[in-house]
Parts: C-alpha cells; structure tokens; sequence
C-alpha cells in the first residue's frame, strides 16, 4: 500500500472553540480552516505540526460517529489518516486481503479530499483513514 506520509491526526472533542483556543494559546498553533462536514455529523478544525495536520472533530449530532465516539470512550486521538495514491484501488486490494473496511468506496472528507476508513478490528485497534487529494493527481 506504502502511505506517502501521515496526512493528519484527528482528535475528537467536546468543545471545538475550548479546544481550538487550547492549540492556538497553549501551544503556540494556528487554527487555519474550520470546516462542517455535514453528511459526517462533525466539524473539524485544522492545525499544521510541520507536514502533519491535527484536527480537531466535534460531534455536531449526539448519534453521528464523533459523538457516538466521546459518548463511549472521551475526547482523544479518534483516528490517523495515511496520504495514499489510489484510494479507491487501495480500499479494492485491502478488502481482497481480508481487511475489514469501514468504507468500501471512498467519500469526501473535510478539506475535499476523498477518504476511506479502515476498521480497527483489522487494524490492532486503531482506526485508520486513507486519503487522497484529488487535486494533486
């Protein structure tokens, strides 16, 4: 599959301006798009750490995956997202490798890239996120 690099951590939230003043005064980052993504139920809030991104997700519905997500378990790191080429043909080969998906065609995701998700019962726990910017083909 080789991932390009870590496009971006997400984190989940209660309060997005508590946690977006949070990363802009305690350490020093800049917020620099706030985005809803409505068919997700979320808004994000995005910071670059060198090449990575952080974003920040509220829930903007109790029983969308976020809030579902800090009902269960609290805010905290809720996925990492690979920059992938390919995401569709990726979420193809990984299916025919037993992978359980999430996704098994890509979505649009915040910032109008085309996402995946990976479940994490194939993953050792983890959610996963392919991504792929349309934009740079």
């Amino acid at each position: 599959m080789k991932p390009t690099h870590i496009e971006h951590i997400g984190i989940a939230v209660k309060n997005l301006d508590d946690s977006i003043l949070f990363y802009e005064n305690v350490l020093g980052l800049k917020c620099y798009a706030v985005e809803e993504v409505l068919d997700q139920k979320v808004k994000t809030a995005f910071f670059m750490v060198g090449q990575t991104k952080i974003e920040l997700l509220q829930s903007t519905d109790p029983d969308g995956p976020i809030g579902k997500f800090v009902e269960k378990k609290g805010e905290g790191i809720h996925h990492i997202a690979y920059a992938v080429e390919g995401v569709a043909e990726k979420l193809a080969t990984l299916e025919q490798k037993g992978v359980q998906l999430i996704d098994k065609t890509p979505r649009k995701g915040a910032e109008g890239l085309n996402i995946g998700f990976l479940h994490p019962k194939s993953t050792g726990g983890v959610l996963i996120e392919l991504c792929e910017d349309p934009n740079k083909k």
